[in-house]
């Protein structure tokens, strides 16, 4: 039985197909690759100075664990390296109100200051301090509708600064 036989390529096909050859063939010289998650030159940190219920030392807690072979550890003696929060805050504060005294615009504001270094004292990243700022319109009938939006955009900043962080941390050498 003879194979079945496959339909030839448009001549539109034809015309693109080295074109698209010679585009991939380019992006995979270059050197492009998709961002895959940071690798971390130490085994054990030791988050320190967060609050006890802090919503951004759970997120960092869970980006560090999920990276193979590396662990967060409650004691500094099992530490490589310890991660100290210097500040961690978030507020809001009004940016526009109307005459009547409506408020129309809030600034919603995420600090975050933190050094790295070792179980000796090394200091392995100086203070650093990562801020985020967004706005964020508001209108008394959709009270509870804003609220929700605000919480979002609160969660929504403290992703970008786990993320920031955790590229500090890939950068660190070996300890």
């Amino acid at each position: 039985m003879a194979a079945p036989r496959t339909a030839p390529l448009p001549r539109r096909a034809q015309r693109w197909a080295p074109a698209a050859l010679a585009a991939a063939l380019m992006l995979g010289g270059c050197g492009f690759a998709l961002r895959q998650a940071p690798t971390l030159q130490f085994q054990s940190v030791q988050l320190a100075g967060f609050s006890a219920t802090s919503p951004l030392a759970k997120e960092l807690r869970q980006n560090i664990e999920s990276i193979p072979g590396t662990r967060v550890v409650e004691a500094a003696s099992e530490a490589q390296v310890i991660l100290e929060a210097l500040a961690d805050t978030s507020d809001r504060a009004v940016v526009a109100s109307t005459a009547t005294g409506l408020v129309r615009e809030f600034e919603l504001r995420m600090r975050f200051e933190f050094k790295l270094r070792t179980p000796g004292g090394r200091e392995l990243i100086a203070p650093t301090e990562l801020t985020q700022v967004r706005d964020l319109s508001y209108n008394e009938g959709v009270a509870l509708a804003k609220q929700y939006e605000a919480a979002s955009q609160f969660k929504a900043m403290q992703s970008d600064i786990v993320a920031q962080v955790m590229r500090r941390l890939a950068a660190v050498p070996k300890p």
